[in-house]
């Protein structure tokens, strides 16, 4: 335990470092939310990863792994594509795009190219971040109590309020140049212990020929890739819902800002190749790690908290410890950068841009630290009351986000003559239809995705209100 301890504070040192050697960036609003749009295809890449992967593959997916076994490796297949086809349809696009029109965040591109003089896209855009993130770190949250409970036996709620004090305060002295900087770090730890983790597991489960007989002996479509598929339609249905996780790649606004941030197009094109070789270790990894989990420890009350036992039962202290960060890192890399996306939505978005303020950019960075505190504190007070399921508390927000920001911002990009009330229909069209299809229509559609009808909903209602609007004046 104290060596354990040991090694958390050690990598808190680390964090407290980049935060201070990060801090002098902070003091505009392209600085403290963009880090100037100055970062290498590296910490891009790196960045993009670990923001987009978030405590939900150290927990969430492992559990999943562990829950339904083979099955599993279509949701890595769903996100290796997803994010392969950000990176090759929407990254170029957009950071030109966002260099041209000097915009900040997501909200403002869209408001870029149309008149959107009564603040109508920004106005949407705020209000589904804001309801949405708020729900995806109160996930992150839950995630950091589920992980200081698992490693050190913490109380839950005091692991909710610690981890989110550590991720608060780097992100409120750093801001966004910091967070992608322990993003590298924290990403590199991820691999190492998604490469690490499952080797162990199976070597000692016996190698991975005992790791498949005694799966087998369980229940043999553990092993069976296409098991779901044997339950007819509904079966089909529940495959193109793993595959389609990896769909709001295209549109989550907390990814889209980091092929903002970077550099230039070379660093882009570098970053591709990275991020998607990165993305396939992560994904194997994490699904492997719980199918051999499954194999040596059967009967978990709850498969999300495999990797953290894994890890205490298979590890000593100090590897123990090692990979109880490697947990913390997931969460934080993805908290850290909701926050600041959350942030940039009040003090960019609607204080700057919808209120016109006109106080300095020196003064709304400031504005921008302190509602980091405040959308931190939100998600600890929703965290706190109930450990929830992280898995689908996460989809959920993933869904939401990416329906609603995805199929407008595809639009903008290949379709010139996409108006304000196509994006505005867009927008709303994506985020209500993924959000009523969970309450209404998933259980009567053999549990279909949500964002696979949001998308298509948005997508249609963008392009199609777009050619029945008179095409608004572009900007010059």
């Amino acid at each position: 335990m104290t060596t354990t301890i040991a090694v958390l504070i050690a990598y808190l040192g680390l964090l407290a470092a980049f935060a201070i050697w990060s801090r002098r960036e902070t003091k505009t609003l392209s600085g403290f939310y963009l880090a100037g749009k100055k970062l290498p295809y590296w910490v891009v890449a790196f960045s993009t990863n670990a923001t987009g992967e978030s405590g939900w593959l150290l927990l969430g997916l492992t559990g999943m792994g562990y829950a339904v076994g083979a099955q599993a490796y279509w949701v890595v297949v769903g996100e290796i594509v997803g994010i392969a086809l950000a990176w090759g349809f929407v990254s170029r696009r957009l950071k030109r795009l966002s260099d041209a029109t000097d915009s900040i965040t997501v909200p403002d591109v869209l408001a870029a190219r149309i008149d959107d003089t009564w603040h109508v896209v920004r106005i949407i855009a705020v209000v589904i971040i804001l309801s949405m993130v708020t729900l995806y770190i109160t996930a992150q949250m839950v995630a950091s109590g589920k992980a200081f409970s698992s490693f050190i036996g913490m109380d839950y709620k005091t692991g909710v309020v610690l981890g989110s004090i550590i991720i608060i305060g780097y992100t409120f002295v750093g801001g966004y140049k910091a967070v992608s900087y322990t993003d590298v770090l924290q990403g590199v730890l991820m691999l190492a212990g998604l490469i690490v983790v499952p080797v162990v597991a199976i070597q000692a489960a016996g190698g991975w020929g005992n790791v498949t007989a005694v799966l087998s002996a369980q229940d043999p479509t553990l092993l069976d890739l296409f098991a779901l598929t044997k339950g007819g339609m509904a079966g089909w249905v529940g495959l193109a819902s793993f595959i389609a996780i990896g769909l709001p790649f295209l549109g989550v606004p907390q990814l889209l800002v980091r092929f903002m941030s970077a550099r230039d197009d070379v660093e882009l094109k570098k970053a591709r190749v990275v991020s998607i070789a990165v993305m396939t270790m992560f994904g194997i990894g994490a699904v492997t790690a719980g199918i051999a989990g499954r194999a040596l420890m059967p009967g978990l009350a709850d498969p999300e908290t495999i990797f953290p036992l894994l890890s205490n039962e298979l590890f000593p202290p100090l590897i123990s410890g090692v990979l109880m960060v490697v947990v913390l890192s997931a969460i934080m890399s993805t908290a850290d950068s909701l926050l600041l996306l959350a942030s940039s939505a009040v003090v960019r978005d609607t204080v700057q841009k919808i209120l016109g303020s006109k106080k300095s950019d020196k003064q709304l960075a400031g504005y921008g630290k302190i509602v980091t505190i405040i959308i931190g504190a939100l998600g600890i007070a929703f965290a706190v009351p109930e450990a929830k399921f992280i898995f689908d508390f996460v989809l959920y927000a993933w869904s939401g986000l990416g329906a609603a920001f995805g199929p407008v911002l595809l639009c903008l990009l290949y379709y010139k003559k996409t108006t304000r009330s196509g994006i505005a229909a867009g927008m709303l069209g994506g985020f209500l239809t993924s959000i009523v299809w969970v309450v209404a229509f998933k259980e009567q559609s053999y549990g279909l995705y949500e964002a696979v009808p949001g998308f298509i909903v948005g997508i249609i209602l963008a392009l199609g209100v777009s050619r029945l609007t008179q095409p608004l004046k572009t900007k010059s």
